[in-house]
């Protein structure tokens, strides 16, 4: 708990104790205007956007690791980690090399949603696949095997006997993208151009002294996603019963 006050729970309530610094009817008030609405809008929808693709393509990117035998298979899992030892400056700028104006495959999606949701995809790429593997890797095959002696079909099996087991994985690794996304700004900062997203709209208060909406805006993005991952937690825990 110790630990716990001095790195999470005193650093939050500092925050919250700036938003409202001023009166509780500041915190609404420096939110209340169109920057900021959008900025949380699509803040929000992005990161749920990334949380499905990430549930879906990383839950693929597990099975092909745990499941096939493909030369380069030890590279491909030491890269699934790529994003979590890369700054996600380098990111942002290496993204922008590739889908930018001068992009080499022909691709421009900078300073777009777009290029939002693809940034954010880099970075929460592991979440999902990590958070799968293991329980892939300690699923028994006679099951799988049985089934299929008795006629069950591959995706019949893989639909009534593997995803059941899955998905209080797949909802864990879902929520942590989410949770990556939204307070996400390197990968962005760049590439993101005039599309305001939450974290944006706070660096750009803070470099103009308006600290006080910043909090603000910090403390709403903050509650929001503790009502998300709530969410995603519960669903996860009762779909895996």
């Amino acid at each position: 708990m110790l630990y716990m006050s001095l790195f999470v729970l005193v650093p939050l309530a500092a925050v919250v104790a700036k938003a409202v610094s001023s009166g509780a009817g500041t915190l609404w008030d420096s939110i209340d205007n169109t920057l900021a609405m959008r900025a949380l809008l699509t803040t929000m929808v992005a990161s749920l956007i990334v949380a499905g693709i990430g549930a879906v393509m990383g839950t693929l990117v597990a099975w092909v690791l745990v499941r096939d035998h493909f030369p380069g298979k030890r590279f491909v899992n030491a890269l699934i980690d790529l994003p979590f030892a890369l700054p996600t400056i380098v990111a942002g700028l290496t993204l922008i090399a590739l889908y930018g104006p001068n992009s080499p495959v022909g691709i421009d999606l900078a300073y777009t949603r777009g290029a939002v949701i693809v940034a954010l995809l880099f970075v929460t790429l592991p979440f999902v696949v990590r958070s799968v593997q293991p329980v892939l890797l300690e699923l028994d095959h006679e099951v799988e095997e049985a089934a299929a002696s008795l006629g069950a079909s591959t995706a019949t099996s893989f639909r009534r006997l593997v995803l059941p087991a899955l998905r209080p994985a797949i909802f864990s690794g879902a929520a942590l993208a989410f949770a990556r996304s939204i307070g996400e700004f390197g990968s962005v900062a760049l590439i993101a151009g005039k599309v305001q997203i939450a974290s944006i709209v706070i660096f750009a208060d803070i470099e103009s002294g308006s600290e006080q909406a910043a909090a603000a805006l910090s403390v709403v993005l903050m509650f929001l996603a503790l009502i998300v991952l709530f969410i995603l937690r519960r669903l996860g825990a009762r779909v895996g019963h």
